[in-house]
C-alpha cells in the first residue's frame, strides 16, 4: 500500500477560493484504494463551516518550535467520502473570516502550517511515501523536510512533489523578515535555494528540494520555462526540466452533470441537448431580462474579472461585438474597470447584455448549460476548469491558445470535421473577434456542423479519472516500483 498526504492550504467542500480547492478535494477520491491510502492535511480556518467543525474529531495537541516562537498545534480528523482529512488547529494563526490576507502575515502563517505538516506525522503514526505539496502555501514542507527532518529514522526517504497551480504567486518577501520567520539558517538563502531577486521565496524553496515538479497542463510545464510565462523562475524550471511534467485537472462529472443538475431548469445529455438545451437558454433570457429568442446565439462568461483573464481584449470590441447578433452573460467579480466595464455595456445594450457583477455557484451552471458558447481569452491560463465545464455542458468553448485552454479545446477544423470548439493564438482583439464571427458564422448558416461539435465535445472526458492515472504512474516512479 503506498501512502500519500496531500498538503494543500483549502480543499472542498471545506474551504474553497479557487480551482487548487477542487483538485485537492477530489483527486484524493479518484485513486485504487487497493494500492493507495491517499489523505489530506490542511488548516482548520475559522472561516470553515460549522457543520464540518462539528464533525472533527479531536485527536491530540503539543507544542512546536517556528523561529523564536513556540506554537501549539492541534490535530483534528475528519472522514469524508471515503478520504481521511487532518486539520491543524492555531488560532492565532487560522483566524479571520478569509484563508488568506497579506504578507508578511500569510507568510508566518504557512511557514507554521509547513513544518506542522511534518511535525505532526509521527503524532498520528502515518508515514507517507509521498508529500504530496500544492502551491506556494506548502512550498516550505521540502525544505524543512530536508532542515530539520533529516535525523530520525521516520522520515528518512519520504519524497516530495511540489505542485504549481499559478506561477504568479510564489509567497515573497525580504530576506531578513523569511529567516526570522522561518527559522531557517543563512545556508538556504542563497541564489541556489531560496533566495531569489534579493527576496526569500517560499514557492522556489520548494521547487529548489521537490523530488518532482507537477504543473496543471503540458502546454503550462513548457510555457513556464519562457521569460514571458516564466514570472522570474524559467530558468529554474528548465534547469529542472526532466523533474517538471504537466498533468491536466479533471473536474467532479457528478457535480458537473447535465442530465442530473439540479442548478439548471431542463436536464439534458448528449443524446436529447438538441430538444432540451434550448429550453435552458430561454429561461435564463427570462430570468436575466434578455430578448427571448431561442435562435439567438448566446456567449457566456465565468470568470474572475482581471487582467489574466483576456479582459482587456474583450473591452476593446465590446461595441464591434455587441452590432452582431448575438448575446453576452457575463457572471463574477473582480478588477474595478472590468467590472464597471460590464455595466456600462448592460446600460447601453440592455437587451444584449447581461452584467451579473457577483458570483453564485448555481447561476453559473445555469450559463454552462443555457449558452451557446462560452468566451475564454486568457494571457496565461496554466489549466483553466471553466473550459472542461462548458464542454461537458455542449457550450462550445472559445478560447486563446494558451496552457491548458490549448491542451483541453481542440479548434474546430471545418475541412476534417473535427474539433471541440474554437481557438485564436495571438493576444490580439480582433484576432479574438474574428473567432468570436467565425463561430458565429458556423452556428447560423451551419447549425448540423455546430451540433457535429457539441457531439464531440460532450463525449471528451476530463474527469479527474484519467488526471488520477498519471498521477498514480508518477507516484510508482517517484517510489521505485
Amino acid at each position: 500500500m503506498k501512502k500519500i498526504l496531500y498538503a494543500t492550504s483549502e480543499a472542498v467542500p471545506f474551504i474553497k477560493t479557487g480551482g487548487l480547492a477542487d483538485v485537492a478535494g477530489a483527486l484524493p477520491k479518484c485513486f485504487d484504494k487497493r494500492y493507495f491510502d491517499v489523505r489530506v492535511i490542511l488548516p482548520k480556518y475559522e472561516c470553515i463551516g460549522q457543520k464540518w467543525k462539528d464533525q472533527m474529531q479531536y485527536i491530540t495537541h503539543f507544542y512546536m518550535d517556528l523561529g523564536s516562537k513556540n506554537c501549539y498545534v492541534g490535530i483534528f480528523q475528519l472522514e469524508y467520502e471515503g478520504i481521511t482529512f487532518y486539520f491543524i488547529d492555531n488560532e492565532y494563526y487560522f483566524n479571520g473570516p478569509k484563508p488568506y490576507t497579506a504578507a508578511p502575515w500569510d507568510l508566518e502563517k504557512f511557514a507554521f502550517f509547513s513544518k506542522a505538516v511534518l511535525s505532526v506525522l509521527p503524532v498520528i503514526d502515518f508515514r507517507p511515501d509521498i508529500i504530496h505539496c500544492h502551491d506556494w502555501q506548502t512550498g516550505l514542507v521540502p525544505v524543512y523536510l530536508h532542515d530539520s527532518f533529516q535525523g530520525g529514522e521516520f522520515f528518512r526517504g519520504i519524497k516530495t512533489i511540489m505542485t504549481i497551480h499559478n506561477l504568479k504567486f510564489q509567497g515573497v518577501y525580504d530576506v531578513p523578515t523569511v529567516q526570522e520567520i522561518t527559522g531557517l539558517s543563512s545556508y538556504y538563502f542563497a541564489p541556489d535555494k531560496l533566495e531569489a531577486y534579493k527576496d526569500g521565496n517560499f514557492l522556489k524553496g520548494g521547487l529548489v528540494f521537490a523530488d518532482a515538479i507537477t504543473t496543471v497542463s503540458n502546454t503550462y510545464a513548457e510555457e513556464i520555462k519562457t521569460p514571458f510565462y516564466g514570472e522570474g523562475l524559467d530558468g529554474l524550471m528548465r534547469a529542472r526540466t526532466n523533474d517538471l511534467r504537466g498533468i491536466v485537472n479533471g473536474i467532479d462529472y457528478d457535480v458537473y452533470n447535465p442530465e442530473t443538475d439540479s442548478d439548471i431548469p431542463y436536464n439534458y445529455n448528449a443524446n436529447t441537448f438538441r430538444k432540451e438545451k434550448i429550453k435552458n437558454k430561454i429561461a435564463l433570457q427570462k430570468e436575466l431580462g434578455l430578448e427571448q429568442d431561442s435562435k439567438r446565439m448566446m456567449i457566456g462568461i465565468v470568470s474572475r474579472l482581471t487582467d489574466q483573464k483576456g479582459f482587456d481584449l474583450i473591452a476593446y470590441i465590446m461595441d464591434e461585438l455587441c452590432q452582431d447578433a448575438v448575446q453576452l452573460v457575463i457572471l463574477g467579480t473582480g478588477e474595478e474597470q472590468y467590472e464597471n466595464m460590464f455595466r456600462h455595456f448592460d446600460w447601453k445594450y440592455n437587451d444584449k447584455v447581461s452584467a451579473n457583477i457577483y458570483y453564485s455557484e448555481p447561476m453559473s451552471h445555469k450559463i454552462y448549460a443555457a449558452c451557446d458558447a462560452f468566451l475564454m481569452p486568457s494571457l496565461f491560463e496554466p489549466c483553466g476548469l471553466s473550459q472542461l465545464m462548458s464542454l461537458r455542458y455542449g457550450t462550445l468553448p472559445i478560447v486563446r491558445e494558451t496552457g491548458g485552454l490549448k491542451d483541453t479545446v481542440e479548434p474546430y477544423n471545418e475541412f476534417e470535421g473535427t474539433g471541440t470548439g474554437f481557438s485564436f493564438t495571438n493576444y490580439n482583439a480582433h484576432e479574438m473577434l474574428g473567432v468570436i464571427r467565425n463561430a458565429e458564422r458556423v452556428y447560423y448558416d451551419k447549425k448540423r456542423e455546430w451540433n457535429k461539435i457539441i457531439d464531440r465535445a460532450m463525449t471528451k472526458d476530463f474527469s479527474w479519472n484519467s488526471s488520477a492515472a498519471q498521477y498514480e504512474e508518477l507516484y510508482n516512479w517517484l517510489i521505485g516500483c
